[in-house]
């Protein structure tokens, strides 16, 4: 059982929150009870999320995607104030860290994507963009499958089909990325979802762009933070996936 301000000035240390100007507040965004024993961490912060935690008695809940969004209207009603009521009911906080776990060397998204597809020599290379190489090319079919396998979705892949060695990707929504990509060179690029002119960019570019999922290139920050705090605190950590087809 650990203290809930022990939990989290290590998280905020652990991420170096202080160093992004982000569109959301990073941190504890929901404060419930005092002593923690079990967590559960999951990509967003949804009703169906909270519900799970209720049920595994939880005492934290760790997520990406939390709340209180720039622009976002700020009163407690509707779907925000029935999530936040679900929360404070059950006396459950909520932990939340977006772009410091995109960009995180060790248990950020993109880190722990490009362990998963086989590249754990891949570093940051422009901003939040990773990129690797594959000892031998992969043709997009073989490409294609590792990430299919890896997220447990088939990928939707647009651009020219030619031989992929220099990869280059970035968790969720950035799309807008290929043009990076195609500027440093990569044969293919990854990300989470895709836009109608993504489509032309990858062609004209000469990039193959796969998008890959939103929820599910950012399943893994979460995973890797929560076995991090079970294993330093002694705490129960499960990881709860809230199946989302974007």
């Amino acid at each position: 059982m650990a203290d809930l301000s022990d939990i989290v000035a290590f998280c905020d240390r652990r991420l170096d929150v202080a160093a992004f100007d982000d569109y959301c507040p990073n941190g504890l965004q929901v404060e419930g009870r005092r002593e923690v024993q079990s967590i559960v961490t999951g990509v967003t912060a949804s009703q169906a999320l909270i519900d799970a935690a209720v049920d595994a008695g939880a005492d934290l809940v760790l997520v990406h995607h939390g709340y209180f969004w720039r622009g976002e209207a700020a009163p407690l009603v509707g779907m925000k104030g029935r999530r936040i009521k679900a929360l404070m009911a059950a006396d459950i906080s909520l932990l939340a860290y977006h772009l410091p776990l995109d960009a995180h060397p060790e248990l950020g998204n993109n880190r722990q994507l490009g362990l998963r597809l086989g590249l754990p020599d891949a570093t940051a290379v422009d901003g939040l963009m990773w990129g690797g190489e594959f000892p031998c090319a992969l043709s997009p079919k073989q490409l294609s499958a590792l990430v299919g396998d890896t997220l447990g979705r088939v990928p939707l892949m647009v651009g020219p089909e030619h031989p992929v060695k220099r990869i280059a990707w970035c968790s969720g929504a950035a799309q807008s990325m290929v043009q990076q990509a195609a500027a440093g060179g990569f044969d293919a690029f990854i990300s989470g979802e895709i836009s109608e002119h993504t489509v032309h960019q990858a062609r004209e570019l000469g990039v193959l762009y796969l998008a890959a999922g939103h929820h599910a290139t950012e399943r893994f920050g979460v995973q890797a933070l929560g076995g991090e705090l079970s294993a330093l605190f002694g705490l129960q950590h499960r990881f709860v996936d809230i199946q989302n087809p974007v």
